[in-house]
């Protein structure tokens, strides 16, 4: 998205679930997270973009490539799975590697063209 964002850190899984923010009030765009509940996923996490024009992404690389070396320092790991639990959801696998975060993960085809340059 490009836009800057705030980093909300919460204690659980619940409260990530339980948000409902108000997106006419929100004067940035924000990504809250938490300790997954799941053991097979290290956090969770939520990206709300009003400002971005998106009330809610489901799921958000390049939110992903801060919460990947938050979530490293904070874990002693640098190989996590993650979760963005929208109401679609998707799992990320990140890598974190010098200052470089690889992100991987299942896909869906949003848009197929071709493109013609001159």
């Amino acid at each position: 998205h490009g836009a800057p964002f705030y980093l909300f850190l919460y204690e659980n899984e619940a409260e990530i679930r339980s948000l409902k923010p108000i997106f006419a009030d929100m004067e940035a765009n924000v990504v809250a997270t938490a300790p997954a509940d799941a053991p097979e996923f290290d956090f969770i996490s939520r990206f709300f973009g009003p400002l971005s024009g998106i009330p809610e992404d489901p799921v958000t690389g390049s939110a992903h490539t801060a919460l990947a070396p938050f979530w490293a320092a904070r874990l002693g790991k640098t190989s996590m799975t993650a979760r963005q639990v929208s109401e679609r959801g998707g799992t990320l696998r990140l890598s974190v590697v010098g200052e470089r975060v690889m992100i991987s993960g299942p896909a869906t085809l949003y848009m197929e063209g071709v493109v013609y340059v001159q």
